[in-house]
């Protein structure tokens, strides 16, 4: 079976509460897919680009180190580069946000060099009802650990989504890390 790794406490609760204080100066935008596309059928959220902000530059420094460590303990894939900004979504209930099934490896130059993904769980578990990562592995749904701080690792290549947010509203990061194509 293919592993879901799971970091706990990958970021503090105080580091949690300085990236959504962070995030909820900025102007939010509209998630869209890749290729620019949007589908709110497939996606419903808002999204923040942590390279856009100065202040932020300290939650990179973490993900390296915290994807580094996953890969080293876990995949073994070969990653030469973070192609991509992270990024902090927002699923409200007022939107029933949301991310149907769907993999992180698309069709463009970039996204076709995915490899690992890293979500980080921002919210409270409590602040929230629905708003479930779920990752397909194989022929089993596997839920991800909803522990505020915990990051979540998987191939980019595996099926997952976020379910619908029903109350509350629910704060992720996510940011993938690049290699060469899979072959």
């Amino acid at each position: 079976m293919i592993t879901i790794h799971s970091t706990p406490a990958a970021f503090s609760l105080a580091e949690c509460d300085r990236i959504l204080e962070i995030v909820r100066a900025e102007k939010a935008r509209d998630a869209k897919l890749v290729g620019q596309n949007k589908n709110h059928d497939i996606r419903r959220a808002d999204l923040v680009w942590l390279d856009e902000i100065e202040e932020a530059a300290w939650v990179m420094d973490r993900i390296v180190d915290l994807v580094a460590e996953a890969n080293r303990e876990t995949y073994d894939f070969a990653i030469t580069d973070f192609a991509e900004s992270a990024q902090v979504a927002r699923y409200g209930a007022e939107r029933q946000g949301h991310f149907d099934w769907h993999s992180d490896i698309g069709d463009g130059h970039i996204a076709s060099r995915r490899k690992l993904t890293m979500v980080v769980q921002l919210s409270e578990p409590a602040d929230y009802e629905g708003g479930l990562l779920e990752v397909m592995p194989s022929n089993a749904v596997v839920t991800a650990e909803t522990a505020r701080g915990t990051a979540t690792f998987f191939p980019s290549y595996l099926l997952h989504r976020v379910t619908p947010v029903t109350a509350g509203e629910r704060f992720s990061l996510t940011i993938w890390a690049h290699g060469p194509r899979f072959r």
